[in-house]
Order: structure tokens, then C-alpha cells, then sequence
């Protein structure tokens, strides 16, 4: 069992009880702010990809914003489309899942779209 003192700063199991001025983001809406707040939500899309996919060199990940979103497109090998698909859209489903909680995180609503 882990003891109160043992914080370290950045830990993702831990919450800060309050923020430094300079970590606190005021224009989390404009578009360049948006983009560059998703990094976790990129991050992990391109993880999930790459292990599921047989050739990972072919993964890619472009982040644009749309509407107030960021949008993730996310591009796989041929050969890989249907294991990111999964059946009935199983596994892209729990990736959007994942992507966007990961984005949560980062104070962005996130999109992913699966492109050819």
C-alpha cells in the first residue's frame, strides 16, 4: 500500500490539489491550443495502432481540428484494416473509447476516423 508522501510530480494515479500559473492553459479553445493539447490522445491512438497492426511502419496518425474537435485520422496497411475494425466495429469502437478518454484527460473532445 502506498503512503500520501509518495507523489510524484506527473504521476497519473495521483491528483494535484492545486495548479501552478503556468500550467494552467486560459484559450484551451483555439485551434493551434487544441491540436497540441491531444499529444496523450495521439499518443495512445498510435500505440493501440501499432500493436495491433502486423506491419507497423505502415501506422500513421494526422491530428486536424474540426468543428471544436480534434479529429485523429488514423492509417493502417491494407492488410491491417480489418484487425483495427475488428468484427462489426468491436475494436474501432473501444479504440474511440480509449482515444477519447485519453483526450479527456487533456481537456479535448477527440474524434478518431479510420481512413483507407
Amino acid at each position: 500500500m502506498s503512503d500520501v508522501n509518495d507523489y510524484v510530480v506527473g504521476d497519473v494515479n495521483t491528483i494535484d490539489d492545486g495548479y501552478e500559473d503556468e500550467d494552467i492553459n486560459e484559450d484551451v479553445n483555439e485551434s493551434s491550443d487544441s491540436v497540441d493539447n491531444a499529444a496523450t490522445a495521439s499518443a495512445v491512438l498510435h500505440f493501440i495502432a501499432t500493436s495491433l497492426a502486423e506491419d507497423a511502419s505502415a501506422v500513421s496518425v494526422d491530428v486536424s481540428e474540426r468543428q471544436g474537435k480534434v479529429v485523429l485520422s488514423l492509417s493502417v496497411g491494407a492488410n491491417d484494416m480489418g484487425r483495427i475494425i475488428g468484427r462489426r466495429g468491436r475494436t474501432a469502437q473501444a479504440i474511440r473509447a480509449l482515444v477519447g478518454a485519453a483526450g479527456a484527460r487533456d481537456g479535448v473532445t477527440t474524434s478518431v476516423d479510420i481512413v483507407d
